[in-house]
């Protein structure tokens, strides 16, 4: 399936760009150095297209947002990048990284132009070099994959944003299948390179029609661009230190009951403006994480939680879960959004798949990104907190707790079959390992314990879990990254 219509570059940036922003960045380009030949066919291609090279670059607004954008153009010369585009590229990646512009970039490409050769191949080198700038500055980068984006383009500056989506049925992917046809005598299996298969696996975020772009691009920039707005959710008086544990046992089967509140919770009753992220961008995808830019209680952060609901037997959290996470936590830390991470979970995957798939290496690798964050972090053990699984999520700057929330290096009833031989003393273990969030509280590793009240629905402790969330991070100064051009927005009449 192929996309119903082949959108011009002049209409995307009709559609997506606020009426009278448009702003074109682009110096004329000088054809005298090639070939009389190739020549020709840039002015032909240029009569046919309307456009005097493959993108066009600028500068407007989404929704009063000031985006910078590079928009590729398939009609001339199948969207091709030579020399000059390349260079027209990476010059408006560098203003937008010198005016504090995020880059919203649209591809529509057969790849490096093969009228020029090795030439323009090694472009791709200069653009990725300036986009790795771009992001080094804290600029969001987004990249929405056009039908068809193939070779050089998609390997290159479509392949680096923070968020990728691809419009329905897009063609996308490294070679094209007519080439690989032509080179390997067969054809290239069907569905591979369709953009519902790529999200289906992890490689793209999603699947977003054009038309529905300028929504995307204003909800993610209210998130990353806009300032936080004060709470609105009242936060409870904390459960003071040294308050006795009464039955830990009874905590543990508290979490694990079916109604329990969970991270989609916290994002339903909890959350605003906010945009799905799915797998790992390189191919792997585990739904027992969720990853989310959003607002709770209007503050923005990028959220990693572990969803209990996915989590089964049958299903258990793998190593591509944990590395889903790590995507998140270096996202954050490129986009200096403030980091929140759900621990929930009744354990890692244990199983000969997960030993090859690098579990123990992804739990270390995950704890490790975490102690040398630098944007304030806050984790909560929401529920379920076992094994190293759970400890992959922990080591927050701020970790709170729900009153019911527990941690422990295995399951109760684990500890119990290892130090007795059978799983009737899990509720003994639970004891004596001190798992409850009060223990966590007395020994320092939890710095506040939410209260949970009797008849608490889902909804309340997520509530009140989120405005505690809001409140460590007020105190740690998170806050949307305002060193990325908040008044340039301002300035422009954004938001």
């Amino acid at each position: 399936m192929s996309p119903s219509r082949r959108w011009t570059a002049r209409e995307l940036i009709d559609l997506v760009l606020d009426r009278g922003s448009y702003e074109s960045w682009d110096a004329p380009i000088d054809i005298s150095g090639h070939p009389e030949e190739y020549r020709a066919e840039l002015r032909a291609a240029a009569e046919r297209a309307g456009t005097d090279e493959s993108v066009l670059t600028g500068r407007g607004t989404v929704r009063g947002r000031p985006v910078a954008f590079v928009v590729n153009e398939f009609r001339f010369l199948a969207g091709s990048i030579g020399t000059a585009a390349a260079l027209r590229i990476a010059a408006a990646v560098r203003r937008a990284t010198a005016e504090g512009l995020p880059v919203l970039a649209s591809t529509a490409s057969g790849g490096t132009r093969m009228q020029e050769g090795t030439r323009a191949f090694v472009q791709m080198i200069e653009i990725s070099r300036a986009l790795m700038e771009h992001r080094a500055a804290r600029l969001p980068y987004l990249v929405h994959l056009r039908h068809p984006t193939t070779g050089g383009v998609y390997a290159s500056w479509g392949s680096l944003g923070h968020i990728t989506v691809a419009e329905p049925g897009a063609l996308v992917g490294f070679l094209g299948p007519k080439v690989f046809e032509a080179l390997n005598g067969r054809t290239f299996p069907s569905g591979v390179q369709e953009a519902e298969n790529l999200a289906a696996k992890g490689v793209i975020d999603a699947v977003v029609a054009v038309e529905d772009l300028p929504a995307l691009v204003d909800l993610t920039l209210s998130v990353l661009v806009d300032p936080p707005a004060e709470p609105a959710l009242p936060r409870r008086e904390p459960v003071p230190p040294g308050t006795p544990v009464v039955d830990v046992w009874a905590d543990i089967e508290h979490t694990r009951a079916p109604e329990r509140a969970g991270v989609r919770d916290l994002i339903k009753y909890a959350a605003a403006d906010t945009i799905r992220l799915r797998g790992t961008d390189e191919g792997e995808r585990d739904d027992t994480v969720l990853i989310a830019l959003t607002r709770l209680d209007g503050q923005p952060a990028l959220l990693v939680g572990q969803d209990r609901t996915r989590q089964t037997p049958a299903n258990p959290m793998g190593p591509g879960a944990l590395r889903e996470a790590r995507r998140a936590m270096r996202l954050a830390e490129e986009l200096g959004l403030p980091l929140v991470t759900v621990v929930d979970t009744p354990g890692a995957e244990l199983s000969p798949d997960a030993e090859e798939g690098a579990i123990a290496g992804e739990i270390a690798r995950c704890i490790a990104t975490m102690v040398t964050m630098t944007v304030p972090t806050v984790s909560v053990v929401l529920g379920q907190g076992c094994g190293g699984g759970a400890l992959a999520m922990l080591p927050a700057s701020r970790v709170i707790a729900t009153q019911h929330g527990w941690l422990s290096p295995l399951p109760p009833e684990g500890a119990s079959v290892i130090r007795y031989g059978d799983t009737s003393r899990a509720a003994q273990m639970a004891r004596d390992q001190r798992v409850g969030a009060l223990d966590l509280l007395a020994a320092g590793d939890v710095q506040v314990v939410v209260p949970e009240e009797p008849g608490d629905t889902a909804a309340d402790l997520a509530r009140a879990v989120a405005a505690e969330i809001t409140h460590q991070l007020r105190r740690a100064g998170g806050e949307a990254p305002a060193s990325r051009g908040r008044g340039v927005a301002r300035g422009l009449g954004g938001a």
